[in-house]
């Protein structure tokens, strides 16, 4: 960057349910607050996540052993 300043200072966060936050002022002056409860909605949500893919992995897995074993009887 060649002696370019940064003039705007707002800050937008989100929260876990999606909402837009804006934080006036210097990202220096602002504290950072971590607040546990949403890092744990975000641990819980991916678990959550994780498990119906497996689950949705494991029965298409299945639906191919069964249609397969369907056809070959024939």
């Amino acid at each position: 960057m060649s002696g370019e300043q940064i003039t705007n200072t707002s800050v937008e966060t989100q929260n876990i349910e999606g909402d837009l936050h804006s934080l006036k002022g210097s990202p220096s002056k602002t504290k950072n607050i971590v607040d546990i409860n949403v890092l744990l909605n975000k641990v819980r949500l991916a678990k959550i996540k994780e498990r119906k893919e497996s689950i949705i992995f494991f029965g298409l897995a299945a639906a191919v052993i069964v249609v397969t074993g369907v056809i070959v009887s024939i």
